[in-house]
């Protein structure tokens, strides 16, 4: 109860300074109304008129928010050519998060021009700055020399930075490096652990790689059942690699009850993405 108290009487607070022109508060209340907190029914609408606000001060991270509602068409129409000359406006003004967005928008070639050293200028601006994402995005860079000089073990320190803030993807990149020895020495113990903490956390491809470590007894005591468990949830998420896996122990009765049918049913989901 303190801690619904304590939501709405933020609100309260960022509602008066939104008032008085707070481009901070304005940005606040538009995403309490855009995440329905501190007791507001959320409402799309009036989150993109507030980050309006905020971004027609000036605000880079209400140019930010507002980019974001163009791009996903939320509370106002989409229109992806606004949402980009936000981002633009925001990194501009040396916004991590729109270093990063504009970063992967060049990455991409959404929206622009593909430029992947364009791209990485923009996402070591955002990794000095600590975003975890742009960290990871800049170690990707690095690892498969896109827009910079290949470099596994700058990669790797990247990677790490990013994982130690919790970013799942880095995480799971991460736990591939110890497990292929890219930038490293070989670990496979330390990728268990890592792929561990990106599985729990729900990324599909990890779950899938946890499942293969349990499959083949490589860095952890073998257990089919566990394989199983992690397969069918990367599986049910859609991931092909397990949808044909647990598909397969069904089939054979491996780690879990044979059962053709439901061995049939993964096998068609699978088969239906190509693989």
């Amino acid at each position: 109860a303190g801690v619904v108290q304590d939501a709405e009487e933020a609100v309260k607070l960022y509602r008066q300074a939104a008032e008085q022109g707070l481009a901070e508060a304005q940005l606040a209340l538009g995403n309490s109304y855009a995440h329905g907190e501190g007791g507001l029914a959320q409402n799309d609408e009036e989150a993109a008129r507030l980050y309006r606000q905020a971004a027609d001060q000036g605000y880079a991270a209400g140019q930010h928010a507002l980019g974001d509602s163009y791009a996903l068409g939320k509370g106002v129409p989409p229109d992806w050519t606004r949402a980009v000359k936000l981002f633009k406006q925001a990194a501009e003004q040396g916004l991590a998060d729109g270093q990063y967005t504009i970063g992967d928008i060049y990455m991409t070639g959404n929206g622009s021009a593909h430029d992947e050293e364009k791209a990485a200028r923009l996402f070591t601006k955002a990794a000095k700055q600590g975003l975890a994402v742009a960290q990871y995005a800049l170690g990707s860079c690095f690892e498969y020399g896109a827009g910079v000089v290949q470099d596994e073990e700058e990669a790797l320190k990247l990677y790490m930075q990013a994982a130690e803030q919790g970013l799942v993807m880095a995480q799971y990149a991460l736990g591939r490096c110890y497990e292929l020895g890219t930038g490293v020495v070989q670990d496979e113990d330390a990728a268990v652990k890592l792929y561990r903490q990106a599985a729990e956390q729900g990324l599909a491809k990890a779950q899938h790689a946890l499942g293969r470590r349990y499959e083949s007894g490589t860095g952890i005591a073998k257990d089919f059942a566990a394989a199983a468990r992690l397969y069918r949830l990367a599986a049910d998420q859609g991931f092909a690699c397990s949808q044909y896996a647990i598909g397969s122990y069904c089939m054979l009765g491996r780690g879990v009850t044979h059962d053709v049918t439901e061995a049939a049913r993964y096998f068609r989901l699978s088969a239906d993405q190509g693989d």
